[in-house]
């Protein structure tokens, strides 16, 4: 599982951060100032670095020289967060190696999927082979679906749902975005055609059917709670 490090000192910013990324299917861990933040690096170098522009006892960007002037740490993939009116800071990181930035205040499905797009452009990472999320397996090569190790036998659609479902995991995927992309652009059958689906996927996946939850008037998501 992928190690993401954020470097943040606004605890509940934080948090909404790991939240999103751990719900993502991530590894996170949180530092809300550069020194922890550079003593956790000694022990393990992470797939990913978010660090924050504004930090108590160093700035960002000072970060970000210090990562990419140094040889284990030089091609971290690093995403800035920066403020709304901080055009300078935005240039400044880039110039300096940062690879993407976020704009405060952003939304947690933004986060996530420049976390995701980056990942896949610094580590030739495809998600569609493998995805993992709680006790539930997705071998997209071999197509096959495992819950805690247990083969699971799905038809068709029912495999591109949770596939769908796995890979917008802790966000909210509306109802006609799933009808459109499973059952595609010109299906003309009833809404309630995905209700059962979603019916039997969770009867399939056993106790980690539950993760599957229902958005009343909106959509499905598949979260890590029950």
């Amino acid at each position: 599982m992928a190690v993401i490090y954020i470097v943040e000192d606004d605890e509940n910013i934080r948090e909404i951060e790991m939240f999103a990324l751990k719900n993502s299917g991530f590894e996170v861990q949180g530092f809300g100032d550069a020194a922890s933040f550079f003593r956790c690096l000694k022990e393990k170098i992470p797939a990913l670095v978010m660090v924050d522009v504004m930090l108590p006892d160093e700035d960002g960007l000072s970060i970000v020289r210090k990562l990419r002037s140094r040889p284990e740490t030089k091609r971290i993939p690093i995403i800035m967060a920066t403020a709304k009116t901080s055009e300078l800071d935005k240039v400044k990181g880039l110039d300096m190696g940062a690879d993407d930035y976020v704009t405060k205040p952003f939304g947690v499905m933004e986060l996530i999927s420049r976390v995701k797009a980056l990942m896949r452009r610094a580590h030739g990472m495809d998600e569609e082979k493998i995805l993992e999320f709680g006790p539930l397996r997705m071998d997209d090569e071999k197509r096959l679906v495992t819950v805690e190790d247990n083969s699971c036998e799905l038809t068709y659609k029912e495999y591109e749902l949770l596939k769908l479902l796995m890979l917008n995991a802790g966000i909210v995927s509306p109802r006609d975005v799933i009808l459109d992309r499973v059952w595609g652009t010109d299906f003309e059958g009833e809404s309630r055609t995905l209700d059962m689906h979603i019916k039997t996927l969770r009867q399939k996946l056993g106790s980690a059917g539950t993760m599957i939850r229902t958005v009343r008037n909106v959509g499905y998501m598949l979260t890590g709670g029950s």
